[in-house]
Order: C-alpha cells, then sequence, then structure tokens
C-alpha cells in the first residue's frame, strides 16, 4: 500500500495546532484516567492526530484503551506489531462487538495521520455502524471486519475503570508506546464524520485540522491539546475529564504538529547500525559498525537551514550533511556527497578528510548552519563559529546528517531540529520565531519544518 502524504509544505492552514506530546516506550510513558461515571453509549467518536517515532515491528502501540483490565470487557486502538495495521476493538463479556483490522499499513514517520473513529449503532446497515477515516478518507479495506449488532451500547468505560493511553492494560507485564499525539478527542453520545476535525486545504489538497474547541465531548468525553506544560494531561473540553501524566515532563511537549512538521531522523533509511527514540531524534549507533543515519527533510540549492546536535557519547562522532548517493553503512565511501565534522576537529568533505577547527567531546552541541543558496556551510561548537566551508556540490537534495566514524564503541546524539529532547537553558527559536534551540539562530538560517519549507525551500 502507498504511504499517506501526512500535513506538509502549508504555510498558513488558518487554525494551527501549537503543541503535540512525544511518548517514548522505553521512560514507561502514558496518560491515564479512571472514570467516575459509565458509558455505555450507541453512539461515539474518537479523533487523534498521530505520527510514528520508530520503525520496531515488535512494538504494539497501545493508542487509546479503556475496560476493566481483563480481556473479556474492553475496547482499544493499537498499531499492530508486525504488520503495522490499525486495529479497532471493542469487546464486552470476552467477544468482540467490534473488529476492525485495515489492510493499509502505517509506516511514514516523516507525516502526520488523521484518524477519526465514527460509532452509531442505531444505523440499519452493519458496515455504516462503525467508519472509519484516514486523513479524511473513509477506509473501506480491512483484513477483519466485525460490526455490532444494531442498537449495540458500545463500553467506553465503566465506573472504576481506567482511560490509557500509551499503554496495554490487560496484559503482564504491561505494554507501552512510541509515538506522538496530537489534537485528541473522545466523544461520548455523538458520532461524527472526520468533517468535525479536519478539512482538505484548497490550494494543496492536503488534510489538516480544524477548531474542534466548539464540540460537544458528553459524559466520558475529552480534548487533550497538550498546550499546558505544567500539565500535559488537562482535558480542555470543559468537562474537567483530566488525565494524570506518567513519566512524562514539559520536554515531552513538542512544536512538532500536524500544521507545522519538523524533520526527525529517519528510522526508514537503510542504515543498520542505529536504533532510535525520544521521538526519532536520538540516535544510538552499535559499538561495532560505522555508518550514517539522517533526517527525514532534504534539502536542494533553497534556503538557509539550522539545527543542532548535542553529543551524549562522542566516541567516532561526526555531524554533518548527506546526500542519497552517499552509503550509510560505510559511512566514508570513495564517492558520495557530504560534508561531515568529526569530533577529532577534522571535517570529511565527499571522502576527503582535513582539519578544521576544534575537537569535541561529551556534553557538547554542535550547530549546523547550511547555507543552500551559497553552497556553503558553517559548523558551531557550542555557538562558537569553527569557520565557514565553501564551493559544495550542489543539484542534489542533501539531509542532516549524524555518522559513527568508529568501531570502538557507541556514538549517541540527540538531535534538536527546533524540538530538542535534552533540556535547553537558554532557548532561542529562529526569525520566523520557531524552533527551541541551546544558542543563537544564525541571522536568516530557520529550522526544518514544514513552514519554513513553504516560505524558504
Amino acid at each position: 500500500m502507498p504511504l499517506i502524504l501526512g500535513t506538509n509544505s502549508i504555510k498558513d492552514t488558518g487554525y494551527d495546532v501549537a503543541n503535540s506530546l512525544r511518548f517514548d516506550n522505553g521512560s514507561a510513558q502514558y496518560l491515564t484516567r479512571t472514570c467516575s461515571a459509565g458509558s455505555f453509549n450507541t453512539k461515539y467518536t474518537v479523533s487523534f492526530w498521530f505520527k510514528l517515532t520508530e520503525d520496531d515491528d515488535s512494538i504494539e502501540q497501545y493508542i487509546y484503551m479503556g475496560g476493566d483490565q481483563t480481556t473479556s470487557n474492553n475496547s482499544w486502538i493499537r498499531l499492530n506489531g508486525g504488520s503495522r495495521t490499525l486495529y479497532l476493538r471493542s469487546r464486552t463479556g470476552g467477544s468482540n462487538d467490534i473488529a476492525l483490522i485495515t489492510n493499509r499499513v502505517f509506516r511514514d514517520p516523516s507525516a502526520w495521520y488523521h484518524i477519526v473513529y465514527e460509532i452509531d449503532t442505531t444505523l440499519s446497515t452493519a458496515s455504516d455502524r462503525v467508519k472509519l477515516y484516514i486523513n479524511g478518507v473513509q477506509e473501506t479495506s480491512f483484513s477483519t471486519a466485525t460490526y455490532p449488532a444494531q442498537n449495540t451500547t458500545v463500553k467506553i468505560s465503566n465506573n472504576g475503570d481506567d482511560m490509557d493511553i500509551g499503554r496495554r492494560t490487560d496484559g503482564t507485564p504491561y505494554s507501552y508506546f512510541t509515538l506522538m499525539l496530537a489534537e485528541y478527542c473522545v466523544l461520548d453520545g455523538q458520532a461524527l464524520d472526520q468533517t468535525s476535525f479536519g478539512e482538505f486545504d484548497e490550494d494543496t489538497v492536503i488534510w489538516k485540522p480544524i477548531n474542534v474547541s466548539g464540540l460537544t465531548f458528553g459524559t466520558n468525553g475529552f480534548y487533550l491539546d497538550f498546550e499546558n506544560s505544567g500539565s500535559l494531561g488537562a482535558d480542555v473540553s470543559g468537562n474537567g475529564n483530566n488525565f494524570t501524566v506518567n513519566n512524562l515532563t514539559s520536554i515531552d511537549q513538542t512544536t512538532d504538529t500536524p500544521t507545522n512538521n519538523y524533520c526527525t531522523l529517519n528510522p526508514l533509511y537503510p542504515v543498520t547500525t542505529f536504533s532510535y527514540s525520544d521521538g526519532n531524534c536520538k540516535g544510538t549507533s552499535s559499538s561495532s559498525y560505522k555508518g550514517t543515519a539522517r533526517g527525514t527533510i532534504g534539502i536542494q540549492d533553497s534556503g538557509k537551514w539550522f539545527f543542532e546536535v548535542k553529543i551524549t557519547s562522542s566516541d567516532g562522532s561526526g555531524v554533518g550533511i548527506s546526500a542519497e548517493d552517499m552509503d550509510a553503512n560505510t559511512w566514508q565511501p570513495s564517492s558520495g556527497t557530504f560534508v561531515i565534522y568529526l569530533n577529532s576537529g577534522n571535517k570529511v568533505v565527499n571522502g576527503t578528510s582535513t582539519s578544521y577547527g576544534a575537537t569535541y567531546g561529551d556534553g557538547d552541541i554542535i550547530g549546523v548552519a547550511y547555507n543552500s543558496d551559497d553552497a556553503e556551510i558553517t559548523f558551531y561548537k557550542n555557538g562558537v563559529s569553527q569557520g565557514t566551508i565553501t564551493g559544495l556540490t550542489t543539484g542534489k537534495v542533501m539531509f542532516p546528517s549524524i555518522s559513527d566514524t568508529s568501531t570502538s564503541g557507541d556514538a549517541i546524539f540527540e538531535c534538536n531540529f527546533g524540538n530538542p529532547t535534552f533540556t535547553i537553558s537558554s532557548g532561542n527559536s529562529d526569525g520566523n520565531g520557531y524552533g527551541n534551540f541551546e544558542y543563537s539562530v544564525p541571522s536568516g538560517y530557520y529550522a526544518l519544518n514544514t513552514k519554513n519549507l513553504a516560505e524558504y525551500g
């Protein structure tokens, strides 16, 4: 199945989503709420936006789970491990009232997806009682399709039951997920289609969010916009159905959203030596191999772009840009287009290593200012320029890159394309007000996100 295009290259959508929330399963991060009243309705709706942040097929991603923490009475929305298909289920007394599994797979880590799950069991046609919309289009192809009997009261929750976002609660041990979420809504007692949550942009025909604050959410309904860094589980629907935050902090609140999509590292890039975490912003290499990982957004001969990389473990590390013709698993091929600043202080340009700047080590932050208009690049160590490298190759798409050049130890990088995974002590944005960087962004340079690309790319 083709990958689904997310919201991208829209400069001004009319409605901006300010924040998303970044979950990492290695930190057991989740939101939970114990319901004080039950909900057994013939109608309800779930709507949310998500962005994949790793390509580990072993993880079942539980985007929603509600019920009594047994296998007999619960409901869930999950991305299946292995197949990466979407599974919608509601079960009562051990039998599935609803079970839909898509044939479509979800693998694109560069895009935001929008899901609307609409239930109305009062309808006469079985397949109309449960509808799934993906980026504004109704999904009709399922490998499994079980629909509820007419007028079935579907269980959202019961008094004393938990609602969980980010973990599975009917197994031992509990499992957690790795995704970014935005604009998370549950409407208890209403069946609404995709047009209540989004619309197609008239210029680009890209599906984009609309303001949902005027909707009615019902007894156990909620709206999580993740805008309050001090209360990330705050329900802004007016119901006060707030979620308890577990192992999530303000650093997990990001401005990478469905209306302004930021660059991250790309787990689909065929480098076998790196693993990814923290929203695909942290890259960890294997100690036994050399290789290069790169970002999801490429640049070709237009614009001036800036990003930072914190060096958590500097052994054999290198930071820079590379083109598609670089062999990621050999790190320094005999041919290929790349520019890398090494921890030894050398620079490597298209395979040739020469002296350049200061050495760097653990805890240092390397800034990269790539001027694709003039084919030059400047590297910074902790905010201090190491000099401008000119005369770079043009006509190729260049990607932000991190490299492990040694087999003696792990190199670990925390990439900051504007949404840091590490604490920022100062806080600096680009000229458009985007991004949160440790050091000043050079004048005229911009963070790698889709709004900046629409203006300068």
